[in-house]
């Protein structure tokens, strides 16, 4: 993802001979903090990665949804790296590297979406379908939907590279170069709906939630807490979720290639940072897999660590 075109200098002839010209890029200070967080974004879900695949025990839907998310992430922290070689690094002005770069990030950032909402909709069914939810069937819909998932994101990035960029034409380019205006509107507009999906399912964890509190007199007070403290997480998730990539959603519909680049800048980074916060959210206050990191590390689990199975309602 193209954001702006490097500055360049010509070093003074008292440096060099006079025949001769060397170009140097001025490195953005905004370049560098998403190479940064890049670079954070991939350690973090590669040890997600590494636990699930090492740990033959997580294996639930959950644990795939997961894992899948971490892929996601963990491609577009590379995608974050690669675009800042092939910014200062290589040519960028040849049109495969371009190509390349917006089309993995594309790829990446979509997937990472569309995994939360899997992991949401996962959610969901495991409160609405509690008897039927631990079956066969269910890993069945999951690899389904992981699947549906990458293909539809793999399409996506592919659309640049079949013609659907701005090379030819820069006055239809987004604020994203290659992305012409008219797609990154799409986009922008599809991620609204997830959103607005998201937030619908989580209304419905909650009224599902506060349904079972009631119907366990016995632990009302227990339960009354517990299930509060759910419901604040689950708005803390959600709100976490829309301050990160809201601000550039919006700015994608209203503004183009002819906006300072600043303001791009300045709404990218935060959509970048949920790829930091998502191992955070799904993975590492995960019981099962604080266990299992606990068990990599120093080879035993701490007394105060839950022993409790966590499951895919739990928040």
């Amino acid at each position: 993802m193209i954001l702006s075109l490097p500055v360049v200098r010509t070093l003074t002839p008292d440096l060099q001979p006079a025949t001769t010209a060397v170009a140097i890029q001025e490195v953005s200070p905004w370049d560098i903090a998403l190479c940064v967080t890049g670079t954070l974004i991939s350690c973090e879900n590669a040890l997600v990665i590494a636990v699930l695949f090492y740990t033959p025990t997580l294996r639930a839907p959950m644990f795939i949804l997961i894992g899948s998310l971490a892929v996601a992430d963990l491609l577009a922290g590379l995608g974050l790296i690669l675009n800042f070689v092939f910014t200062y690094l290589v040519d960028s002005s040849v049109e495969f590297v371009t190509l390349l770069s917006v089309g993995l990030l594309i790829s990446a950032f979509s997937a990472s979406v569309l995994n939360i909402l899997a992991i949401t909709v996962d959610r969901y069914l495991s409160l609405y379908n509690a008897l039927t939810y631990h079956t066969e069937r269910t890993v069945t819909f999951t690899y389904v939907m992981v699947i549906f998932i990458w293909v539809s994101c793999l399409t996506l990035g592919l659309l640049p590279a079949l013609g659907w960029n701005c090379l030819r034409d820069e006055s239809t380019c987004s604020i994203c170069r290659p992305v012409t205006k008219n797609n990154a509107v799409a986009l922008a507009v599809t991620f609204l709906l997830v959103f607005a999906l998201m937030m619908q399912l989580y209304l419905q964890i909650c009224k599902i939630a506060f349904r079972h509190a009631q119907q366990i007199a016995v632990q009302h007070q227990f339960v009354a807490i517990s299930t509060t403290k759910g419901v604040s997480t689950l708005s803390a998730i959600l709100c976490a979720f829309g301050a990160c990539w809201l601000p550039f959603a919006m700015y994608s519909i209203v503004a183009d290639s002819s906006y300072p680049v600043i303001y791009t800048y300045a709404t990218v980074l935060p959509a970048t940072c949920c790829s930091v916060i998502n191992p955070i959210i799904y993975a590492f206050r995960n019981p099962d897999i604080q266990k299992s990191l606990w068990m990599a590390c120093c080879g035993c689990v701490p007394s105060n660590l839950s022993l409790r199975p966590r499951t895919s309602s739990d928040v």
